[in-house]
């Protein structure tokens, strides 16, 4: 049980506002393993306040990109050091497979604080411009007081694609962290005073929507940044829009995954493990389309059927296991309408469904559903979740017409044996990302998406830029 009744705040351990707390339940055995207090509204004017303190008259903002570089690695070299220890917290937290955990809950958002650790000796922080008028000096800026509002799919991840760059730039942060996934922060918050950051640089206040909701619209917050679903999302960006406030919004997806004539099915059935059902399926980029060209699609569906039949369902601290439980009873239940949603649709019912692998813990089967239409709305709606929907296509135009055929624009990929081929497909496929015979994010290329999922980008340089403000220095000749 970890407990804990202070938040942080200052770059100090603070009493909280209220009296509620926040209980972290297991996905696996349904029993309380941690408990944190429920930040208020007082809370955030408070972490607020702290920011704002030390973004106007800090130390942070005013240092140079390489002494707040040299800081933010020491935090990397503890977190690289610690990797372990996050990775099984999390896994405890949300159910996410410890195998999966290892790498893409404490390997990839240590690697991601790597990154820009190491962009900034090398990102134009300043640079001279022949004007029209006479020599110009552009300079980049931190935006001010950052936002960052996390889910608890990936939790250090999306924090990370957030804290990360704003760091280097120069900004403060308050952060939120969703309530079923607190307790990672209160482990990072103890690394980032170890790594000496200032006081007030870095704030982190566990709570709910409402509370998101006024941090948001929080006077003194200068930009926003956002994971989550789409709905939240156009309600954070009407009142950015509204205050003319910064933000950046990384959405929901309903990612295609384009298996052409020539792919190696095999491999490419083996790929789709990470693919399509990274995290338990509860990932925003996961590849839950599958689009088969008929003279394969049986091939394809056998294959397809045979491999999310055998995975192994259970313990997400068993290095064994494949798929983990969801992360709360409410996302359980929302998944399993989607799969009677499927069925009475008319799609059919190849592996999985309705029967719970296990008695205890949110356990959802993983499910596989063949002759989808696209139009259904298991191929048009985030499921969140281990379901698969696989839709046949004529050629390829029109598989790239299927896979454009959405709301989202988030990921893709292509499965191919012509590697060049598959990269003029996914230059057709209109998302943020496309993958040719895997999908994975790579911290120095930029990750985002088009249409509903979202605005802006995180990840590689463009991160960074969002973080800044450049300003024009004139001077004449």
């Amino acid at each position: 049980m970890r407990e804990h009744d202070r938040l942080f705040i200052g770059g100090q351990w603070t009493a909280p506002a209220g009296t509620g707390v926040i209980e972290v339940i297991s996905p696996h055995t349904e029993e309380v393993i941690g408990r944190v207090p429920e930040g208020t509204e007082a809370d955030i004017d408070h972490a607020v306040a702290a920011a704002r303190r030390a973004f106007d008259t800090g130390p942070w903002p005013r240092m140079t990109p390489a002494e707040r570089a040299e800081v933010v690695g020491r935090l990397a070299a503890i977190y690289a050091e610690r990797q372990q220890e996050m990775a099984d917290l999390v896994t405890a937290e949300m159910g996410s497979p410890i195998m999966f955990s290892v790498f893409g809950q404490s390997a990839i958002p240590q690697m991601v604080l790597q990154y820009y650790t190491d962009l900034a000796a090398s990102y134009t922080w300043e640079e001279e411009r022949p004007g029209m008028l006479g020599p110009v000096t552009v300079t980049r800026e931190p935006v001010g007081v950052v936002a960052a509002i996390v889910p608890w799919n990936v939790p250090q991840f999306t924090l990370m694609l957030k804290l990360a760059p704003a760091l280097i730039a120069g900004c403060t942060v308050v952060a939120k962290p969703s309530p079923e996934t607190p307790l990672d922060t209160y482990l990072l918050a103890e690394w980032i005073t170890e790594a000496g950051i200032p006081e007030g640089v870095v704030n982190i206040v566990p709570a709910g929507r409402e509370v998101g909701a006024y941090l948001v619209a929080h006077p003194d917050v200068d930009k926003v940044s956002f994971t989550g679903s789409t709905a939240a999302g156009r309600q954070i960006a009407a009142v950015c829009g509204e205050q003319l406030k910064r933000v950046t919004l990384e959405l929901g997806g309903k990612s295609a995954a384009i298996v052409l004539e020539d792919a190696d099915l095999a491999a490419t059935v083996e790929g789709f493990k990470l693919a399509s059902l990274m995290n338990n399926g509860e990932a925003c980029a996961a590849q839950t389309r599958i689009l088969a060209p008929r003279s394969r699609y049986d091939e394809v569906a056998d294959a397809l059927a045979a491999m999310v039949g055998s995975l192994t369902v259970g313990d997400p601290a068993d290095y064994s296991t494949e798929i983990g439980p969801l992360v709360a009873r409410r996302q359980q239940e929302r998944v399993e309408g989607y799969i009677r949603l499927g069925q009475e649709e008319g799609a059919k019912l190849l592996t999985g469904g309705l029967n719970r692998p296990h008695d205890r813990g949110w356990y959802v089967a993983p499910t596989v559903f063949a002759d989808v239409d696209n139009s259904m709305r298991i191929a048009q709606e985030e499921i969140f979740g281990p379901v698969l929907a696989l839709i046949p296509y004529e050629d390829e135009a029109d598989a790239i017409r299927i896979a454009n055929d959405s709301a989202y624009g988030l990921g893709g990929s292509v499965w191919t044996a012509d590697v060049e081929h598959g990269v003029e497909v996914a230059r057709q496929i209109r998302t943020g990302s496309c993958g040719v015979n895997m999908y994975v994010l790579d911290p120095n290329t930029p990750f985002g998406g088009y249409k509903n999922s979202g605005l802006g980008r995180e990840l590689g340089p463009e991160g960074l830029v969002a973080y800044l403000e450049h300003k024009s220095i004139p001077r004449p000749a």
